[in-house]
C-alpha cells in the first residue's frame, strides 16, 4: 500500500514508553529382580525395598543454611549453589547460580559493527543517493535506515529527510511500511502534531490498518486534545480481534490523564471481561489518580486490584509498591502507614511483627492439587513419551504396598549435582545423612545405575539400598511424575529433593488455581542442597514458612514487590515486601 506524502506538514518529538512392611531400622532389607507379583504381566521390575520402621511423625532435622559464605577451605566443585540467597524461589536466586558457572566465552561471536553510520542531521536527496550506494547490506535500503532511526531513537528531523527523499524519488509516494516506522518515532520522541498528520492521512487513505498502527497511533493520541479519537480506533480494532492489554493500558491511561475516571473503570472492566492480564502500569495508574481521593467506592476498587494480585499471583514493581504506600498514607482521615521491609524465616514480619500466611497447604487444597496432578500430570499429561503406561502402573503398586515416604529423592539429578565428584558417593552422602534422622526415604533411579562403571560404584550402591527405598525405572523414563505421584501420595510432610523446577508440569496443569497450588506446594517441599563436603554434612536450604503473596487482616496489608536492582526468574518470588498496617 501506498499514499502520498504531500499531505504531511514539516514532519518534527513524541512519546516515550519506558515479569508396609513394619520392621524397625537395621533390620534385612531386600534387593528384587522378579517378576511382576501385582498381576500385571510376565514383565521385568526393578526396585529395591528398605523394610520400613513405621511412619516417622517427628520432625525432620536436617541440616539448614544460614546466611553465610562457604568457608574457603570448601572445595569450589562441591559448591554449586551460594548460601548467600535465602531459598531456593528467592528472587535473584537463580541469577546467582548462572553467575558461579559462568558461561564458555570461548565461542562468542565478535561484535558486528554499523553498516553504516546513521546520520546525525538531516540529509538532502544528493546525500542519501550516496549513503545508498555506500550500503552494503542485501535489505532494502530505505526501509534498513529508518528502521535503524527506530531502534536508536534518532532525531524525527532526520527520519524525516528520509521521507523526503524517497518521496521526492516516486512522485510524491512514500510506502505503508515507511510511513508506520516514521510514525513510531514520532510517538517516542513524542511529536503529537506530527502524530496527527500521519493519522490523518491514514484516515482517508484507509479502511483498516494492521494492528502495529493502530497500537502506534492510540499511543500518540492520548496525550492529545483528539484523546477520544483513540477509542474510535480501539473499536474499530474489536472488529477484527481482542485488542492487547497495552491498548487497554494506553486508552486507560488517557482517559486517566483527562480526568475521565468512569470510562477508565469501565476500559479496566472491559480488559479483565476478555480474561486479559492487565499491565502492572495499568493498575499502578489507578493508585496514582487516586491520591488525596476521600471516596469509599473508589478505595473499594483499588482494593480489588490488590486482591486480584493475590489471586494471580502477581507481584507489583518498586515503583508501583511507592504508589499503593503513597495512596494509602494519603486517603483522608483513615490514618494508614506503610514501611517497606523483610519478611523473617519464621514468617514474622520485621516491620509489625505479624505473621503472615503459612506457605502449606490445607487439606482441602491439597487433596485439589493431588487430584489436579493426577489428572493433567501422571494420567492426562505427556509422560508416556519417556515412559509406559506398563512401568507407571508398576511404579503406583510399588508405591501402594510402601507405608508413607518421609523424603522422595531424584537420585540422577542429585547424584549430578557436583560434576566432579563420583555420582554413587554423592547421592550416597544425601541418603546416609537422612537416613540417620530415621526419614523413610524413597530414591527414584535408572537401570543404568546398577551397573558397575568409574561413576556408579556397586558397594556404595549396596549401601544406600539398605537405607532407602529404590525404584529403578528404564534408563529412558522420566523421573518427574513418578517422583510427584510419591510425594503426593505420602502426604503433605513429604519432601522431595531435586534440581528441576518443573516448570512443564506446572505448565500441563489447566486452571490458574491448580498452577498456583502447585507452585506454593513446591515452594514449601522442595530442599535444595546448598553446598557438600566430602566426609561431612550436606547442607540444605531453608524451605519457606510463608506465602509470598498479597494478603489482608482488614487493618493491614502485607504486598511483596520486585526489588528494581534484583533480576527475578518467573519461578522466582519476591524478598521485599511493603507492611501497611491502620493506626488505631
Amino acid at each position: 500500500m501506498t499514499f502520498y506524502f504531500s499531505g504531511i506538514r514539516s514532519l518534527p518529538k513524541l512519546w516515550k514508553s519506558n515479569p508396609y512392611l513394619g520392621l524397625g531400622p537395621g533390620h534385612s532389607h531386600l534387593f528384587l529382580f522378579l517378576k511382576d507379583c501385582y498381576g500385571i504381566g510376565n514383565q521385568e521390575k526393578w526396585f529395591s525395598l528398605k523394610t520400613m520402621s513405621p511412619q516417622n511423625t517427628k520432625a525432620m532435622n536436617l541440616p539448614i543454611a544460614r546466611a553465610r559464605y562457604v568457608r574457603k577451605r570448601d572445595e569450589g566443585n562441591n559448591k554449586q549453589v551460594s548460601a548467600d540467597s535465602p531459598h531456593m524461589f528467592a528472587a535473584g536466586a537463580a541469577k546467582k547460580r548462572s553467575q558461579m558457572n559462568p558461561p564458555s566465552k570461548d565461542h562468542d561471536l565478535p561484535p558486528v559493527s554499523n553498516i553504516i553510520q546513521l546520520p546525525t542531521k538531516p540529509l538532502n536527496s544528493e546525500e542519501w543517493d550516496k549513503l545508498k550506494e555506500e550500503f552494503k547490506g542485501k535489505a532494502d535500503f530505505e526501509n534498513w535506515i529508518i528502521l535503524q532511526m527506530v531502534k536508536c531513537h534518532s532525531s524525527v528531523d532526520v527520519a524525516k529527510s528520509v521521507l523526503a527523499w524517497v518521496a521526492a524519488k516516486n512522485n510524491g509516494i512514500v510506502g505503508y511500511d515507511l510511513l508506520v516506522k516514521y510514525l513510531c518515532l514520532c510517538v517516542f520522541h513524542k511529536q503529537t502534531s506530527e502524530i496527527i498528520d500521519v493519522y490523518e492521512i491514514m484516515k482517508a487513505r484507509y479502511k483498516r490498518l494492521e494492528s502495529g498502527a493502530y497500537t502506534l497511533l492510540i499511543r500518540g493520541l492520548i496525550h492529545t486534545d483528539r484523546w477520544r479519537e483513540a477509542l474510535l480506533l480501539l473499536e474499530d480494532i474489536k472488529k477484527v480481534m481482542v485488542p492487547s492489554k497495552k491498548n487497554y493500558n494506553d486508552c486507560i491511561q488517557g482517559a486517566l490523564f483527562h480526568q475521565d475516571v468512569n470510562l477508565a473503570w469501565n476500559l479496566y472492566q472491559e480488559l479483565l471481561g476478555h480474561d486479559i492480564v492487565p499491565m502492572l502500569q495499568t493498575l499502578k495508574a489507578f493508585f496514582d489518580f487516586g491520591k488525596d481521593i476521600k471516596d469509599d467506592q473508589y478505595s473499594d476498587k483499588l482494593q480489588d486490584i490488590l486482591l486480584y494480585l493475590r489471586n494471580n499471583q502477581l507481584y507489583p514493581g518498586e515503583s508501583f509498591a511507592h504508589s499503593i504506600k503513597t495512596w494509602f498514607e494519603s486517603v483522608p482521615g483513615e490514618q494508614w502507614k506503610g514501611q517497606f521491609t523483610t519478611i523473617q524465616q519464621s514468617g514474622q514480619c520485621s516491620g509489625c511483627g505479624k505473621t503472615v500466611e503459612s506457605i502449606h497447604l490445607s487439606s482441602e487444597e491439597y487433596e485439589f492439587l493431588k487430584e489436579g496432578i493426577m489428572r493433567d500430570v501422571i494420567d492426562g499429561g505427556d509422560q508416556y513419551k519417556k515412559t509406559t503406561p506398563q512401568e507407571l502402573r508398576r511404579f503406583q503398586n510399588f508405591v501402594k504396598h510402601c507405608p508413607p515416604f518421609d523424603i522422595v529423592i531424584d537420585g540422577l539429578n542429585v547424584a549430578k549435582m557436583f560434576p566432579k565428584a563420583r555420582e554413587s558417593q554423592v547421592l550416597l552422602d544425601v541418603v546416609s545423612q537422612l537416613a540417620k534422622q530415621n526419614l523413610q526415604v524413597l530414591v527414584l533411579g535408572r537401570k543404568h545405575m546398577l551397573m558397575q562403571n568409574s561413576w556408579w560404584r556397586k558397594d556404595e550402591m549396596e549401601k544406600m539400598q539398605k537405607q532407602a527405598s529404590f525404584f529403578f525405572a528404564d534408563n529412558i523414563s522420566e523421573d518427574d511424575p513418578f517422583l510427584l505421584y510419591a510425594a503426593l501420595h505420602s502426604g503433605n510432610h513429604c519432601k522431595f529433593i531435586t534440581k528441576d523446577l518443573m516448570r512443564d508440569h506446572k505448565a500441563c496443569l489447566r486452571d490458574a488455581k491448580t498452577q498456583r497450588l502447585f507452585f506454593k506446594w513446591q515452594q514449601g517441599h522442595q530442599l535444595a542442597i546448598v553446598s557438600r563436603h566430602p566426609g561431612s554434612k550436606i547442607t540444605f536450604q531453608h524451605i519457606l514458612s510463608y506465602d509470598t503473596v498479597v494478603q489482608t487482616t482488614g487493618d493491614s496489608w502485607h504486598i511483596p514487590y520486585d526489588d528494581d536492582l534484583v533480576e527475578r526468574y518467573s519461578y522466582e518470588v519476591p524478598t521485599k515486601w511493603l507492611c501497611l498496617h491502620q493506626k488505631t
